[in-house]
């Protein structure tokens, strides 16, 4: 979606702010489509060590340039998908 110019929102906000809260389980809940699998699959991108070294994937959004301590954390905390 970035790569070609398709309208896209900056949802990584949210990666810091989750982190930050330490939460011990984090449920999440809205009305239908409004974003809960997107920002799993974000946050599954974030933290897995399946995509350590694509930098790329959050380089120039809001994560990138505020979570500096939450990138440095990137692949020591897995995340369950349910």
């Amino acid at each position: 979606m970035r790569m070609e110019n398709i309208f896209y929102t900056d949802k990584t906000p949210f990666i810091q702010e989750w982190w930050e809260a330490s939460d011990k389980v984090t449920l999440i809940t809205r009305p239908r489509r409004f974003g809960k699998t997107l920002n799993m699959s974000m946050l599954e991108k974030f933290f897995s060590v399946r995509y350590a070294g694509r930098k790329d994937l959050f380089q120039g959004l809001a994560i990138w340039k505020d979570g500096k301590q939450v990138i440095t954390r990137m692949l020591t905390k897995s995340i369950t998908r349910l």
